[in-house]
């Protein structure tokens, strides 16, 4: 049985950070897939299919993770895809609160699913897909802190 693990978000960019947690989860599970949510409650800079095919690009050298579009309900999406965990990141103590209350509503919807939170690298700790755009916004250095697809993507969009 494969130990596959569901990263959710709307990655409107995905980061360096992103990417770290990817990789960190690929020495735990055997496969990670990354579910693109297409959140028009965030109302997201780039398109479902424009963030899928960034991320797919950033993701290539990663035999083992997927880039799917994420319908519907969580939990039952990962049950589709025989996933045993959600990951989430945590970067500060601020993140926690939101993310144990969605653990607790998922655990309570699906109990077998588990909630696995991982910490990206200290370097990558600060990055958030908000704070991405502003600096882009304003013409700043994007440099190490996405992958090269996106900071190309960044700057045609903006």
């Amino acid at each position: 049985m494969k130990r596959i693990a569901i990263y959710p978000g709307t990655f409107d960019p995905i980061t360096n950070g992103h990417l770290d947690l990817v990789e960190r989860a690929l020495r735990v599970f055997d496969k990670v897939i990354i579910a693109v949510a297409p959140s028009s409650k965030k109302q997201p800079l780039f398109t479902l299919e424009e963030r899928m095919k960034m991320i797919k690009k950033a993701v290539k050298k990663y035999k083992r993770a997927r880039v799917e579009a994420l319908e519907g309900l969580l939990v039952e999406f990962v049950e589709r895809k025989r996933g045993i965990a959600i990951l989430r990141g945590l970067r500060a103590i601020s993140d926690f609160e939101y993310e144990l209350q969605m653990a607790h509503m998922n655990r309570r919807l699906k109990t077998d699913i588990e909630t696995v939170f991982m910490m990206p690298s200290e370097e990558f700790s600060f990055i958030t897909s908000s704070i991405i755009k502003e600096v882009a916004a304003l013409g700043g250095s994007m440099n190490g802190l996405v992958p090269e697809n996106v900071e190309i993507e960044m700057k045609r969009k903006m």
